[in-house]
Formats: structure tokens, sequence, C-alpha cells
């Protein structure tokens, strides 16, 4: 993601990008862990992304992309991207590590996964800035403290 818009800063944006590279961590730990033949730890990894992503998700669902989603330059965009949050959790749902097919399908789903990430922190996230009213970010922060119950968001700055 750049650096230079400064969407960064705004607390809920932080807390998008910290879930992404909390996922993103596991990812590469689990398929650090696949190539080790641990997989239990590879199954654990898997769960604790998904919780995550599940979260996040919503957080982004209900909040930012059904706010932006009501502007027809970034509708289609949205649709993609939730499409793509569909297909990646039904996949990690079913996900069975003892077929090759299935393993081979997790390193492409990760690599994957880090191109959804990007379109969303070079596209959608700097777009976010120019696009919301504050009451609109309020909306959007309110649905990601629905999504994370007893999560405080780190502060600007």
């Amino acid at each position: 993601m750049c650096h230079y818009c400064g969407c960064r800063e705004i607390p809920l944006i932080k807390e998008f990008i910290a879930e992404h590279e909390a996922v993103t961590n596991a990812a590469g730990d689990a398929l650090r862990a696949l190539d080790a033949g641990d997989l239990p730890r590879v199954r654990a990894l898997i769960s604790s992304m998904t919780d995550v992503l599940l979260a996040h998700w919503q957080g982004e669902e209900d909040g930012l992309f059904a706010v932006m989603s009501q502007d027809p330059e970034y509708a289609d965009h949205i649709a993609a991207l939730t499409r793509e949050h569909r297909e990646l959790s039904a996949f990690l749902a079913d996900l069975d590590l003892t077929s090759p097919e299935q393993v081979a399908l997790l390193r492409t789903a990760v690599a994957e996964l880090h191109q959804h990430i990007a379109k969303e922190e070079d596209g959608l996230f700097p777009a976010s800035l120019t696009a919301l009213t504050g009451d609109e970010w309020d909306l959007s922060i309110a649905a990601w403290r629905t999504a994370h119950p007893g999560a405080e968001m780190r502060p600007a700055g």
C-alpha cells in the first residue's frame, strides 16, 4: 500500500490493515508449516486466519463496502471483492489438507488473497478518503465495532 494519501492514519483503515497483516502472516506461517509437514499447525493457523477474516469481512461489508457501494463508481469493484470473500470463505470451510489438489489450491488461494488485499489497500481504502462523509465514516466504524465486540480501535497517529 502507498504511504502518500494518509488513509493509513484513519483508525478504521488502520484496523483493516492490521487485520490484513495478521491474516497474511498466518497464511505465510501456514504454508511454511505445510512445507514442514506439520498439519496440526496448519489447521490451527487456518482456523485462526478464518476467524480473523470472518470478523474482518463482516466489518468491511456491513460498513465501508455498504456505504461505498451506493456510489455506482465503486459498486462493481465492491461486488467483486465481496464475491472473493465468499469464495475464500467456502474454500477454507471445506479445505482438506490430505488432498494434494486442495493443498495446491491453498497455495493459489494465499496468492489470490494477497492480490485481494492489494485491491483494497491500493484502491478502495485511498478512495474512501474522498468518497465518505462524516456520517458514512461513523456508520462504517459502527459496523466494524459490531463485528469486533469488545475490541478497541487503535488511535489515529
